[in-house]
């Protein structure tokens, strides 16, 4: 993106939510402890999967993966929210920008075709239990975590291509706290249907990949856990499967809200505090939803734990 006019350019003006100095000060407070609890809850996931033996699975391989790609989207953009909250400075450069969204297309990309991965993990394990672990296998599952992260990022490079090719007249105010991709299109001075059409068609496919894995696994699952006798084994899948189907939601449900409404009916101020949502309460929630009930991760945290008290 490039000034028509040829003028220098140093950057933007995230205007967020300067128009309710009150709230910022509450927002700045409330990030704050779910930026700390979302490090604290993806590390915490990502230690036990190294630590403990019996988390050396595929399910917490991917599950890891997932709570780096938390910590690295969040990072990405919070620590720069909370500094705008708590200065009169909004601005951010224009090579701040670039990264940035570079980053965070590439992340919430990776997110999608990582959660679609996921569920082909969970149909494997309940529809194929005993051929699990060599349809599993250890090589494969860094093959398809490695194309999840490719994919993500090939997706963030074309759009950004998409979107930093067309003249910018000189606005540089955007009504967020960070970059959303229509926004920089609204500071063009051409006409960018062409550019919003092929990024909405290529965040279809995006999209569509996974979510076609998600319901064709789950329709397996679904079947494959109703001829189960045991009612605790019925139980046990639910309880994992569950787990994830909430993390899905939560993902998938603000984003396809977000993205995928009509403009008729789309409010700015509304749109800030869905994206406050998928950007700081989804991480965040993330490994809490996995924990939460989860014998073998809690099993996991009092041994660590109890192995480092008595090491004392």
């Amino acid at each position: 993106m490039y000034l028509k006019n040829g003028s220098s350019f140093t950057g933007f003006i995230l205007l967020g939510f300067s128009d309710w100095p009150q709230l910022e000060r509450v927002l700045f407070v409330v990030l704050l402890i779910f930026y700390l609890l979302t490090l604290l809850g993806n590390t915490t996931i990502i230690a036990l999967s190294r630590l403990d033996p019996h988390l050396q699975t595929p399910m917490y391989f991917f599950l890891s993966n997932l709570s780096f790609l938390d910590l690295c989207y969040t990072t990405s953009t919070v620590p720069q929210l909370l500094v705008h909250l708590r200065g009169a400075d909004k601005s951010i450069s224009f090579g701040g920008c670039v990264a940035q969204l570079f980053v965070s297309l590439g992340l919430a990309s990776t997110e999608c075709i990582l959660l679609g991965v996921m569920a082909f993990d969970r149909y494997a394990a309940v529809c194929r239990p005993l051929h699990y672990t060599v349809i599993m296998h250890p090589r494969l599952c860094v093959l398809m975590a490695s194309a999840s992260w490719f994919i993500g990022f090939a997706n963030s490079s074309l759009q950004m291509g998409l979107i930093f090719l067309v003249p910018l007249c000189g606005r540089n105010k955007i009504d967020h706290f960070f970059r959303e991709v229509t926004l920089l299109l609204k500071l063009a001075c051409v006409d960018t249907t062409e550019n919003e059409n092929e990024i909405f068609c290529v965040s279809v496919i995006i999209l569509l990949i996974p979510v076609t894995l998600i319901t064709f696994s789950y329709g397996h699952i679904v079947r494959a856990v109703l001829r189960i006798k045991s009612a605790t084994g019925q139980r046990k899948v639910f309880g994992t499967c569950g787990s994830y189907l909430t993390v899905v939601s939560l993902f998938y449900g603000t984003g396809i809200y977000f993205y995928l409404q009509p403009n008729s009916n789309y409010s700015q101020d509304q749109g800030k505090f869905i994206s406050l949502f998928y950007t700081i309460v989804t991480p965040m929630a993330n490994p809490f939803v996995y924990t939460l009930g989860n014998k073998d991760v809690t099993g996991a945290m009092r041994k660590v734990f109890c192995q480092d008290y008595d090491s004392r």
